[in-house]
Order: C-alpha cells, then sequence, then structure tokens
C-alpha cells in the first residue's frame, strides 16, 4: 500500500534523510562512529524513504551503491553483483514466460477453461474465478492475474445485470466474483517461489545469512507454499459465502455464457501450444531439479546428470526457457516473427528488479558491519519464551503492516532483522522467517493494500466495508495457518 504523503511531508522526510547520513558521514571521519552506527542509519532512510515513498522505490533500492562505500561498509565492486543475483534471474526469466502467456492469450484460455469445469451457480462460479485466478497468480504476477480475470469477471457481470436487472443480488453478485478475484490472486502468488516478490526476496535473504543451510528451492517451496495457499483459497472461499451469498436470493448465471467467451478464443493456436509446452517444460524443471525425497522413496533430480550439479539452480532454468520464447518461430508473421521479441525487454518492471537488488543490499549490510549480531544479541531473551508465540507475533504483526505499507519493502527490512534473531536465540531462521515472509502476502482488508485490492476497488464494485467486513476474518485465519504449517512441517522439508 502507498502511505498518502503530501509533497511537502516528502520534502521533510527527504531533508531528514540526507541530515542524517551527513551527520553520519561527520561522525565516522571523526572515529565517534562505527560501521553499525553507519548500517543503522542506512537502514533508518531507506524504511523511511520506502514506506513514504520520498523517492520511486527503485531510486531508494540504489542508496547502498552510494552509501556502503562512502561509509566504508562494502565495496561497491561486492555490492553491485547483488544487484543481478541468480534469484532476480529466476523473476527475469519467470516474468518473460509470463508475458508471453499474456501477448498470444493463453492465460485467457486456461483461466475460462477452469471456471467452465465448476458450474454456473453462484457459489460455484465464484469458486471457479477463484481457481482460475490462483492458478495464474502463480505463476505471472498477481496484477496481471487480476486485470485478466476482472475483464472476464465485468464481462460476466454486465451479462448477470441484464438478466436480473439493477437488483440487490446484481450488486451482491459483482462484490462477491470481485473480491474473489483479488484475494485468489493475492493467495495464489504464495504458493509458488516465483508466485510473489516477498518469497523470492526470502529466498536470496536465506541464503546470504545462512549459505551453509543451502538454498530453498521451486520444489521445496511448493512442497508447503501449495497446501499453506490452497488451504487459504478455500477459507476465502467460504467466507465470501457465509457473508454474501448465503440467504440471499441470486440466480444462477446461464452456462452459456462462459462457453460464449470460449468460442471467441477460436482453436488452440500453434503459437499457444508451443508455449504450453515451454510452461510445463519450465515447472517440471524447476521442480524435478533436485532430489525429491518421500520417507524411503527417492526421485533422483535432473541435476545430477550435469558435469557439476551445483552450478544449476531455478534461475538457470527460468532464463534457459526464456531464451527459448525467443528462439522458436511465430506462424502469424502479423504480429511477430518469434513467440518473444525484444519488445518484451522494455514491458520487464525493471523498478521491482531494483527493489529486490536494494533490499539484497541492505540484508548485505546488515551482516558484514555488524548490525546483525547487535540485533541478535538484544533479542537473545526470545528463547524464553514459547517458539508459538513469538512466530505468532511476527506473523500476525507483518500481516496487519503490510496494510499499512509496501509488502516488499517490509519484507526486506525485516527478514535480516529476523535471520540475526534466530541465530542469536537458536531458533531456527526457517520458522521465523517464511511465516513472516507468507503473511506479508495477507493483507486482504484495505482498497490499496494489494495491487488486486486496489484494481477491483477500482473498478466500483466494491466497497471498503465490504473488504473489511471479509479481509479482516480471512487476515486473522490465514495468519492461524500459516503459524501452524510453519511450525509442524515447514523445517521437516526445508532441512
Amino acid at each position: 500500500m502507498k502511505l498518502k504523503t503530501s509533497f511537502k511531508h516528502k520534502e521533510i522526510l527527504l531533508v531528514l534523510g540526507l541530515l542524517l547520513l551527513t551527520v553520519c558521514y561527520i561522525f565516522l571521519r571523526l572515529n565517534e562512529w562505527g560501521n553499525v552506527e553507519a548500517m543503522s542509519a542506512v537502514v533508518i532512510v531507506m524504511a523511511v524513504w520506502w514506506i513514504f515513498e520520498v523517492l520511486p522505490l527503485g531510486i531508494t533500492a540504489l542508496i547502498p551503491l552510494v552509501t556502503f562505500p562512502i561509509f566504508g561498509i562494502e565495496t561497491i565492486k561486492k555490492v553491485a553483483p547483488i544487484y543481478m543475483s541468480s534469484i532476480l534471474l529466476l523473476f527475469l526469466g519467470g516474468f518473460l514466460v509470463a508475458i508471453c502467456m499474456q501477448k498470444w492469450n493463453l492465460h485467457r484460455r486456461v483461466a475460462l477453461n477452469i471456471i467452465s469445469i465448476f458450474g454456473s451457480s453462484p457459489n460455484r462460479l465464484i469458486l471457479g474465478f477463484m481457481a482460475a485466478t490462483s492458478f495464474l497468480s502463480m505463476w505471472i504476477s498477481n496484477t496481471a492475474a487480476t486485470v485478466m480475470m476482472v475483464s472476464i469477471g465485468l464481462a460476466l457481470i454486465k451479462n448477470y445485470e441484464e438478466m436480473m436487472g439493477e437488483s440487490d443480488s446484481s450488486r451482491i453478485f459483482a462484490t462477491a466474483i470481485m473480491i474473489s478475484i483479488a484475494y485468489a490472486a493475492t493467495i495464489g502468488g504464495m504458493a509458488t517461489l516465483v508466485g510473489t516478490p516477498p518469497n523470492l526476496a526470502f529466498s536470496r535473504i536465506y541464503s546470504m545469512l545462512f549459505p551453509a543451510l543451502g538454498e530453498v528451492s521451486f520444489a521445496q517451496w511448493i512442497l508447503f507454499g501449495l497446501p499453506i495457499s490452497f488451504i487459504i483459497l478455500i477459507l476465502a472461499w467460504g467466507l465470501i459465502h457465509l457473508v454474501f451469498i448465503r440467504n440471499k436470493n441470486i440466480k444462477p448465471l446461464e452456462s452459456t455464457i462462459i462457453e460464449a467467451e470460449k468460442n471467441k478464443l477460436g482453436p488452440m493456436k500453434y503459437e499457444e501450444k508451443c508455449l504450453s509446452l515451454v510452461f510445463v517444460g519450465m515447472a517440471l524443471s524447476w521442480i524435478f531439479r533436485k532430489d525429491l525425497v518421500f520417507g524411503n522413496f527417492r526421485i533422483s533430480g535432473w541435476s545430477n546428470l550435469m558435469i557439476n550439479k551445483s552450478f544449476v539452480d531455478d534461475g538457470m532454468v527460468a532464463i534457459f526457457f526464456a531464451i527459448m520464447l525467443f528462439m522458436i518461430p511465430s506462424k502469424n508473421k502479423e504480429r511477430h516473427n518469434r513467440l518473444l521479441t525484444g519488445e518484451a525487454i522494455r514491458e520487464i518492471p525493471w523498478q521491482t528488479i531494483l527493489l529486490f537488488g536494494g533490499g539484497f543490499a541492505l540484508a548485505k549490510g546488515i551482516q558484514t558491519s555488524g548490525l546483525s549480531e547487535l540485533i541478535g544479541s538484544k533479542f537473545a531473551y526470545l528463547s524464553n519464551y514459547p517458539l508459538v508465540l513469538i512466530v505468532g507475533v511476527i506473523t500476525f504483526g507483518m500481516s496487519f503492516l503490510t496494510e499499512l505499507t509496501s509488502n516488499m519493502a517490509s519484507t526486506e527490512m525485516l527478514l535480516p532483522i529476523l535471520g540475526a534473531m534466530a541465530k542469536s536465540s537458536g531458533i531456527n531462521p526457517i520458522v521465523l522467517m517464511v511465516p513472516a515472509t507468507l503473511s506479508a502476502s495477507c493483507a486482504f482488508m484495505l482498497p490499496a493494500a494489494t495491487a488486486p485490492n486496489a484494481i477491483i476497488f477500482g473498478s466500483n464494485r466494491v466497497r471498503i466495508k465490504d473488504m473489511v467486513k471479509v479481509g479482516i476474518y480471512l487476515n486473522i485465519l490465514s495468519v492461524g495457518i500459516i503459524v501452524l504449517v510453519c511450525l509442524v512441517f515447514v523445517p521437516k522439508i526445508v532441512n
């Protein structure tokens, strides 16, 4: 969410931030401050500027490239490569595949086919929309999934209003459909490592802070992310039913409407078939890259066939399949000669990539400056408290914090601190960092909390009180699910 801050207030925060950094430099020159104090100043300035968007988020993310060398925290030669790490290549490759899906309309075909499976009664139709949206948002951005599904939803709502007129049931039906799309887009993104930016941020920060523990692979994440996402999706569907559908006289939609939308697409085209093969190949390559162990049963990963399997990771897989899209010829010469062309490069969200890099650089600075050890020592007493209480407070706090701030910025600010806390108190970092990451996506109450919420609110079919009515309960229930699964199952999957 963007906190509404006037230009005047942004100017004040800008000046105060620059003043703090200047004072920091003076005290460093006088040998009054060290790396810990300098890093603390950088963290404070970046956190405030991110939260209130004093500068564009991507520009604030570049601050470590200037402050680290000036303050003697780290050389620019070591900081710069962080801005294009393997995890960013994973995001980049996945996003290019998503751009290709949207270009050739494959995402719309997938969505309509999933919706048609569920039927035309209000409850089933809502479930169909949620299933389709959540599946798409596992692979493409939550924003893109929402925009595409809202266009389908508005078409159905219009047909429903023509059938029922401007009645209360039409308004309730429209509200339920729109809210189901927004929530499903957010929930679906939790299921995979590439589904939403906070998940990728966790993967990189965790591997930076705890290199000896190894990476969290795509397959490991989906083993716990998919069940959590599925459970929360069903809870969301149940809450939408209880609040909007139960005891309301909402008649079924004519099933021919969905079929008519599917018929507009025509038969599956050559480009869609090629893209489908690439998409499935990429997903299977991610899942089966490393050995999968189920008790005494083991499925050997394909990376074992490589010259050096440690050189292969999920980022390499994403880039490999993305490059294929630029190589496969298209039969539709009027549009393009290849499935993807150089125009796709301009559609990549470079600000998000810079935001990733800034967060990773911040995590590196907190680690190398000694600030993480200082923070950790202050929280060593946490080991005296029940783990369920610690995780519950972190998860609950993150969920409601991201109702007010960018979930990406919140994740990148807090994960290094949680890692330091875990290290000093002897707690498995997974059980602190994974719940915080997942709960960053659990902001369902306010229109500006997430991009999907903002999009459906902008459709003028949803009121704030309608979102709060369902969202407050879904926030609390999703936190409970995340805490339970992360304490009981996640440590067994990621070990």
